[in-house]
């Protein structure tokens, strides 16, 4: 079990989300970095689900009440145990007592904070993540509070672990130029829109306002306006979607956005890519490629063989032991 020392404004509790309620009316909540969530959760043996820590603010301080198993990835900052430095995507085990302090990162915005076994809340609609406009799941659908405890389903299981794996923010070049380059596939009204404002789209640089959270991302460049205004009905909408409202500014559609919406679908970032944005912090500028379905599908291939990575040199150490 861990205590909860730091005021944690915005840490939640998350997995990869509620994937089959959208039919409800119910949002998926879940990591907005579910590759670091699942390779958190490999490092500690974990089903790759398992609910963890989703921290965006830092300092991030907690302490073990007993013996646990636990793993930080995501984020690139400096992480210590007590008086000991330790590496940032780090697997090792703590001793009851002991105190967990995760700073500032220099690389991305949001770290995760896996335990033995994953985080130990009531399962609600398939879900272990916190869903905060409906205030359900994870710890009493809130962000975690300082004094709040937490126990982890397993929380030692006597594996070996001292050990560090490279992060995707180094091994899938994450940021180029002090830029984010999101891969995306065209949607519903793209062809509503002239040449040169889709020349604009795909050209403009643009710049992460403060204005965004886990509902959306909302993006500031040279407005892009349809020929004509566009009215549509209220639609399905997912994680990724690109919407133009009437100011021409772009929303990216992100994992506590409402189901359905009426503006305008220009395109969707690549399922392989929605980590990028998770680790995106406000002030960041991101640009545009558009991609195929088959370019998206080799994407999450490449993000299947990092993980795939991560188990094998796991499989490997534990073989020396």
């Amino acid at each position: 079990m861990i205590e909860i020392m730091s005021s944690a404004a915005l840490c939640t509790v998350q997995d990869f989300g509620r994937l089959t309620s959208r039919r409800y009316g119910v949002g998926t909540a879940g990591a907005m970095d579910q590759l670091s969530l699942a390779a958190a959760n490999i490092m500690l043996g974990n089903p790759e689900n398992s609910a963890c820590i989703e921290i965006p603010i830092f300092p991030f301080k907690v302490r073990f009440t007993q013996d646990c198993d636990f793993s930080v990835t995501g984020a690139e900052g400096e992480v210590s145990l007590d008086n000991s430095r330790l590496p940032t995507w780090w697997a090792y085990s703590a001793k009851a007592g002991q105190v967990l302090t995760i700073r500032r990162p220099k690389t991305g915005c949001r770290a995760y904070l896996a335990l033995g076994g994953g985080i130990d809340v009531p399962v609600v609609l398939g879900s272990r993540s916190t869903q905060l406009r409906g205030e359900f799941g994870g710890l009493e659908g809130r962000m975690l509070q300082k004094g709040d405890c937490l126990p982890a389903i397993q929380a030692t299981d006597n594996r070996p672990l001292d050990f560090g794996m490279t992060s995707p923010l180094s091994a899938l070049a994450f940021e180029q130029e002090n830029t984010i380059e999101l891969r995306v596939i065209t949607a519903a009204e793209y062809d509503e829109y002239a040449a040169e404002a889709k020349a604009l789209f795909w050209s403009n640089r643009w710049k992460v306002t403060p204005q965004s959270n886990r509902y959306g991302y909302r993006l500031h460049g040279t407005e892009i306006r349809p020929e004509k205004p566009i009215e549509t009905l209220s639609h399905g909408i997912v994680p990724g979607v690109i919407q133009i409202p009437p100011g021409g500014q772009p929303i990216i559609q992100l994992r506590d956005a409402q189901p359905s919406g009426g503006y305008p679908k220009f395109g969707t970032v690549i399922e392989a890519d929605l980590w990028r944005i998770g680790q995106a912090a406000i002030g960041k500028h991101i640009v545009f490629k558009e991609v195929s379905l088959k370019d998206a599908a080799a994407a999450m291939q490449q993000n299947k063989r990092y993980l795939d990575d991560i188990k094998q040199m796991i499989s490997l150490q534990e073989a020396f032991v």
